[in-house]
């Protein structure tokens, strides 16, 4: 109707009709048409008020066998469709596509389906994985995980701190104080202690800064044993970080480093003097001028401590390697100003496709400790997270008999981490809160999962009753529809998340989902139904089971099946 009233296809107006948000209280219509959207998709000439733009287009509707009521709101027409065609076209939506419901929308017509490359997590090798790497890992992997989803390929990149004058230190601590038998044993708690020890030493002791010094110019100068060394720790973090990996579901397709890039690095610089690009500072520091009139009031540094030519190494080497359509960084905030300053760089070195580079940052979280006190490494917060987790779960009387119950803890609490962190925007700064993360009810990840788990009971329960042929017209009930025009938005969301790359969006519609199957579970009986409706509702349950773990896995999440 709209396609033959205002003289547009029938695509250029999927983008400014939406799906109408439910609310636990009450029942909404359930499409919202926007004229300010209208307006700004060209559908529609200005002029008039918006509002009685509405009114006049409204006039223009007419209810049929799919619209059952039309009414204006702020700015906006309204939609009540068919109870019968929303319950059927939902469910044989979701029921078709499975795990690509909601990814397949026509809202993902035009997204570009390129070759994408997010770098993630990057911890320093020869430390233990700090509890600070964990947002960079759990955000990279979800952005890789949605953007895998919807067709792109995806090349996850770990980029390892694994160069400079650090190493130095540790390889003279090591030659003075290192344990075979302990790095056998315990190799990064060890590497890490003899870091601390000779990093406190070398503050007061200069023949030891002399010592990393040289070090580190034999390992520069490619001195085989040091190199072997260096190598050596390098695969032993990688092998260690491979555990703490593996426990929270995350994969990487490559190891780079800083030290891939320092020839290149060297070259950059080069590159930057022949152009007349590179400045010096009072100080004598080599930078690039940013500044719009020449004066270096804004300059990005690009001497090697910085790692600022590393990054531009990094990024020219990455972009003749995959050629990519995107390449996004996921560093905490602190990091923005220098990643603008390697875009800003990259520009002016004539690099155009730094456009296509992108920083996604992230704020800090305050308070994280265990039982023990304050938490410096990640390892500890897993094992914490699993040991409450298993201690909550054996106090509750619902708890059900588990093949593995330390494997459901852990993947109960890694699933509580993941939603405290992604409820709110990724840039915020917050308080850690160890018994509002295990909470059982509110808007926790223990919530979701409990609520999937519940919907797999019901699941097997139920799969091998006796079979009747689905009839919409049995899902009319008002829990049943809010629980069908829930379903119905998923794919918005998914839209939004791949917009601003913010996991919130899908967060709070996967708790919205599991507080509408709390109150259906109240009132949707399966157990002593008529067959029609018995079955009915079991294909709802198991429909909403469906998008619930599709949306936890974007997430990071592996749903469990029993709790």
């Amino acid at each position: 109707q709209l396609s033959k009233i205002l003289g547009v296809s029938t695509e250029q107006l999927i983008p400014v009709v939406s799906a109408v948000p439910v609310s636990k209280k009450q029942q909404t219509l359930d499409f919202r048409l926007s004229v300010s959207s209208l307006l700004e998709h060209g559908c529609l000439k200005s002029g008039s008020p918006i509002q009685g733009q509405a009114q006049q287009l409204a006039e223009q509707l007419t209810c049929d066998d799919v619209l059952t009521e039309i009414a204006v709101g702020q700015g906006t027409i309204n939609f009540k469709v068919n109870r019968t065609l929303l319950a059927e076209n939902v469910m044989n939506e979701v029921t078709k596509k499975g795990s690509s419901y909601g990814l397949s929308s026509e809202l993902f017509n035009d997204y570009p389906r390129g070759r994408i490359i997010v770098e993630f997590s990057s911890p320093n090798i020869a430390k233990r994985f700090h509890a600070g790497h964990l947002r960079s890992t759990i955000i990279g992997n979800f952005i890789a995980n949605l953007k895998h989803a919807l067709g792109n390929e995806v090349i996850r990149m770990n980029y390892l701190g694994d160069w400079g004058m650090q190493f130095g230190l540790l390889g003279a601590g090591f030659q003075q104080f290192g344990s075979e038998e302990k790095l056998k044993s315990k190799p990064l708690e060890h590497l890490f202690d003899v870091y601390v020890q000779v990093n406190k030493m070398a503050e007061s002791d200069e023949n030891i800064k002399l010592a990393a010094q040289e070090f580190f110019r034999k390992l520069e100068a490619g001195d085989k044993s040091t190199l072997a060394f260096w190598e050596r720790i390098r695969c032993i973090s990688i092998e260690e970080y491979a555990n703490i990996y593996q426990r929270l579901g995350v994969h990487f397709d490559e190891f780079s480093g800083e030290s891939v890039y320092q020839k290149r690095s060297h070259d950059f610089l080069r590159l930057l003097e022949k152009k007349g690009l590179l400045k010096k500072t009072k100080q004598g520091t080599g930078v690039v001028d940013l500044s719009p009139n020449g004066d270096l009031s804004i300059y990005a540094t690009v001497v090697r401590s910085d790692g600022t030519s590393l990054d531009i190494a990094a990024a020219v080497d990455r972009m003749e390697k995959y050629n990519f359509e995107k390449m996004i960084y996921v560093t905490d905030k602190g990091q923005h100003t220098h990643f603008q300053q390697v875009f800003q760089t990259l520009k002016i070195m004539g690099y155009d496709w730094a456009e296509r580079c992108q920083h996604i940052p992230f704020g800090v979280v305050q308070g994280m400790k265990t039982r023990k006190g304050d938490v410096i490494f990640l390892e500890d917060i897993l094992n914490e997270a699993r040991s409450r987790m298993l201690k909550n779960m054996s106090a509750s009387k619902t708890t059900k008999e588990l093949e593995d119950p330390a494997d459901t803890a852990e993947k109960v609490g890694i699933a509580a981490l993941i939603i405290q962190d992604f409820k709110g925007p990724l840039l915020s700064d917050y308080d850690f809160d160890w018994d509002r993360v295990l909470q059982s009810q509110g808007d926790t990840g223990v919530f979701l999962q409990y609520t999937h788990a519940r919907l797999c009971s019901i699941q097997r329960t139920y799969e091998n009753g006796p079979q009747a042929q689905f009839n919409p017209a049995s899902l009319q009930d008002p829990q049943a529809i809010t629980l069908l025009q829930h379903l119905l938005r998923f794919d918005e969301v998914l839209y939004k998340a791949s917009k601003d790359l913010q996991p919130k969006h899908l967060v709070n519609y996967l708790l919205m989902l599991s507080r509408l199957v709390s109150i259906a579970h109240r009132t949707l009986h399966v157990k002593g139904s008529l067959p029609e409706v018995a079955q009915a509702r079991f294909l709802l349950f198991k429909a909403t089971c469906s998008v619930l773990a599709n949306g936890m896995k974007l997430l990071g999440i592996t749903p469990v099946e029993k709790m």
